[in-house]
This record gives C-alpha cells, sequence and structure tokens, in this order.
C-alpha cells in the first residue's frame, strides 16, 4: 500500500522540519480518533491543546506527529499547527488529478455528500474520497483534504459556514471542478440580514470553481434566479435541479416504494433514469436530482449511481430509521438528531405525516442560532405538525415556548427543558406501535434519546 503522506513530504507542504523518516496512512487532529499508521496534528484550540494528548496519540499508534516543538517521537516541527494542517490539505489537493466536488448548503449536506460518495465508489470501488462526519468547517475540509489519497479519481468534500466570507475561504482551498448547493433556507439567521443574505454566502461556493468547472443550484429555490447570477459569474456551466417542469435535471415522477423509500423517475438531461430512493421524503428525491446532475458532469455513471441510492443505509442523526424493541411491542424511531432549522424540520415532519404506525409522535428540540425571528420560527412548526396528524409532541428547550403555545387545544404535547427531562419521560409518552420522530439541533442532545432507545434502556 502506498503511504498517504511520507514525513518529507509532510515537510515540504508545511515548512517544516522533520525528526525521522515516516509514512502515514492517515491524518487526525482529536487524539480519540487516531489509528494505527496515522499522523496526529498536535494543535491548539481554544479548550485544550493536542500537545497534550501526544502520547495518547502514540499510544493509539500514530506513526508521526505534527507538532511545535521537539518531542521524543517521529515527529515534524512547524511554526503553526493549525498552519500546517492548511498547508496539508492545500498540497493534497495540488497533487490530486481526480474530480473534486464541493457542497453546501441550508440543509441536506451531508446526506448529498454521502450520496455522491455511494454513487462514484459504487462506479470505482475504492477510487473514490469525501469528507467524513459533518468534517465542513476551517478544520474540517482540510483535514479531509489531507486525507484524500493522492490516486483518488474523485473527491467530495461537504463544505459549511455561519458567516459571510467562510464558504469563500473553503472553497478556494478545496478547488472543486463541481460545485453544488443543495437548498437556502433559514439558518444561522442571528448572523445574517435574510435569506437573501444567506443565499448570497452560499454562493460564494461558485468562487473556487476550476476553470470549466459546473455550477448546480436548486431550481425549486425562490433564490433560485440570484444563485444563477452568482454561478455564472464563475462557471462555465450551471445545471439547476429539482421536481418542477424547467429543471435541467428533474424527478419526472415519484410514488412511496411501499418500504419507506421512493420509486422515482428522473430526467438528467437528455437521460432517463428509473431507481429507488432507500431514504424517505421529497427533500430526498429532489437531493437525489443534485446527486445525478454532479455524476454526470464528472463523468460517472448514472445506472451505478441509481443502484447506490437503493443500497444507502439511513445516515445516523440524519434519518436513519430503527425498529425498537419497547413496551412489550416495538416502536419504529427515524432518527434525525443531529440537525435542525425551519425547512428541514417542515420537511421531516411532513414524511413523518405519511409514515404508518399506530400512532405519530413527534420529540423536537430547539431550533439555534435563528435570530430576532427564532420565535415566529418555532411557533411556525405547528400548522406541519398539524397536517401531518401528529398525535402527541415532546418539545424540548426553552426556544420551544412558542410552539408549545401555538399547539394548545390543537394537539397533545409536553414542553420540558432539556434533553434529560425528555428521557424522563419517554416511558410514559411513547406506546408500543407508534412512529416515533426524533429531530433538534445537535446542540439540544437529543442524540442521547435515541442511543437510549436503540439501547433497549425502556
Amino acid at each position: 500500500m502506498n503511504p498517504l503522506w511520507t514525513a518529507r513530504a509532510i515537510a515540504a507542504a508545511t515548512e517544516g522540519s522533520a525528526s525521522a523518516d515516516f509514512t502515514v496512512q492517515g491524518v487526525a487532529f482529536d487524539s480519540r480518533e487516531v489509528t494505527n499508521g496515522d499522523l496526529f496534528v498536535a494543535m491548539k484550540g481554544e479548550v485544550a491543546d493536542g500537545h497534550d494528548y501526544i502520547d495518547r496519540a502514540i499510544a493509539a499508534g500514530a506513526a508521526g506527529i505534527v507538532c511545535e516543538h521537539e518531542i521524543a517521537h517521529p515527529h515534524v516541527r512547524v511554526a503553526d499547527s493549525a498552519a500546517a494542517l492548511n498547508a496539508l490539505g492545500i498540497a493534497s489537493r495540488a497533487r490530486s488529478r481526480g474530480r473534486i466536488i464541493g457542497v453546501t448548503g441550508s440543509a441536506g449536506k451531508t446526506g448529498t455528500k454521502e450520496a455522491l460518495f455511494a454513487a462514484l465508489d459504487r462506479y470505482r470501488p475504492g477510487k473514490a474520497h469525501r469528507s467524513v462526519k459533518s468534517y465542513n468547517n476551517h478544520v474540517g475540509v482540510p483535514l479531509s483534504l489531507a486525507r484524500m489519497p493522492s490516486t483518488a479519481d474523485f473527491g467530495i468534500f461537504e463544505m459549511g459556514m455561519n458567516h459571510a466570507g467562510e464558504l469563500a475561504a473553503l472553497t478556494r482551498m478545496v478547488r472543486p471542478h463541481v460545485a453544488i448547493v443543495t437548498t437556502i433556507a433559514p439558518a444561522h439567521m442571528e448572523f445574517f440580514s435574510g435569506e437573501e443574505a444567506i443565499a448570497d454566502a452560499k454562493g460564494e461556493i461558485f468562487e473556487g470553481l476550476e476553470p470549466g468547472g459546473t455550477a448546480i443550484i436548486p431550481f425549486d429555490s425562490p433564490h433560485y434566479a440570484r444563485l444563477r447570477a452568482k454561478a455564472e459569474q464563475h462557471a462555465a456551466h450551471v445545471v439547476s435541479f429539482g421536481l418542477n417542469d424547467g429543471a435541467d435535471v428533474r424527478a419526472v415522477d415519484w410514488l412511496p416504494d411501499g418500504q419507506g423509500g421512493s420509486l422515482v423517475t428522473a430526467q438528467v438531461q437528455d437521460a432517463l433514469l428509473c431507481f429507488t430512493i432507500a431514504q424517505a421524503g421529497a427533500h430526498w428525491v429532489s437531493n437525489a436530482m443534485a446527486v445525478l446532475a454532479a455524476v454526470k458532469a464528472v463523468g460517472g455513471d448514472l445506472p451505478a449511481a441509481g443502484l447506490a441510492f437503493a443500497e444507502m443505509g439511513g445516515l445516523a442523526g440524519r434519518g436513519a430509521r430503527h425498529r425498537v424493541p419497547f413496551g412489550g411491542g416495538h416502536i419504529l424511531l427515524i432518527d434525525e438528531s443531529y440537525n435542525a432549522n425551519p425547512a428541514s424540520m417542515a420537511a421531516t415532519i411532513g414524511q413523518l405525516g405519511s409514515e404508518s404506525g399506530d400512532r405519530k409522535v413527534a420529540i423536537l428540540g430547539a431550533m439555534k442560532e435563528l435570530g430576532p425571528d427564532g420565535e415566529a420560527y418555532h411557533a411556525g412548526l405547528a400548522a406541519p405538525l398539524v397536517a401531518a396528524g401528529v398525535q402527541f409532541a415532546l418539545l424540548v428547550g426553552e426556544e420551544m415556548a412558542p410552539l408549545a403555545k401555538a399547539l394548545e387545544g390543537r394537539i397533545d404535547f409536553e414542553h420540558v427543558a432539556a434533553h434529560s427531562d425528555a428521557a424522563a419521560r419517554l416511558g410514559d409518552v411513547i406506546h408500543p406501535g407508534d412512529t416515533v420522530l426524533i429531530k433538534g439541533s445537535n446542540s439540544v442532545g437529543l442524540s442521547h434519546l435515541v442511543t437510549a432507545l436503540t439501547n433497549g434502556e425502556f
């Protein structure tokens, strides 16, 4: 196996000094994620200093360290470890001859990235690379780039932001051949004047496009014209996707497959493709159109992409479905606990309405960073809950107070302060045969409820 990096290459990329010859097969900046043969980048953070965890990283199998002072282990000494990680990411991108795809959006980034990886890995097994988890910020993106093998034919990178200007910096590092905006929706609103400003910030992803690059934009978005105008400044090709007539890549028809997914017929410019999506919901159908547009743009195989959609399992925190023993029977648990904004909440609640089950139960956590309109956004979830036929809602977090008020006399609900309070109520508010949706911003901690339920603690 060819090494991912040699000590000499790391030193050259980071302008550092290598203490010895060594090779590594991976890169990590969290000592808890180090595996045998990794490079551990010891960075100083706001809370902890990675240099304090060098011995732990070595014990976990690290083959080399990037650090800012001399140590007794194989290492590359640099002036600034965070800058060195950036430099390593840039060097990885510079040596790559693969086709690079960047993905951003207010929702659907991670699912779209994972679906793209599945589609391209099925086409060329072992030759596709992607960022793991949601490593999509100023530290996660260079880490994901640094992990990309030089032999990869495809690289898929998720990019996020919560302030203007952040995506511009990330996309110039990634330098994608294809850049996707999945959707524009209220998210991080406390940092923006409105959705138009969010659209402008998401449109920054096009600024890093390579010459001849392709921009893929949501046709159904009210901000389509704004995104297209931005894309046309930087892209040689602009491809629209969506569910409505007029999109370059669109879902001609779709219907439930009877197993929680969808049967889809898609028009991909001049090609017609019929396939199954294992994931539930119209939002997944729409995201699939973006994936197909990108697969075509990088020269992938559309039938292979269709097969990959059918094989994709649910992502933890983003739609994973669990049949969980509960109270002498079972419940269907839908795990959407990782993230939430008004658009994704409404879409997921709508999908809950189409599920079977004796009752539909929604456990909803507060949506964060919504700014001065946060109360209205939370209260606005009442209509989707009623329309979906949800019989009981367990609301978690103080920001949910406006929704609790809006639900009075409409459906049964309880409002609690924290995920620990919600956990104490699960045994009473969930019944065997229920279909249970758990969704909220990650910081609310609803993933603890998912863990407790899937571990059989009730």
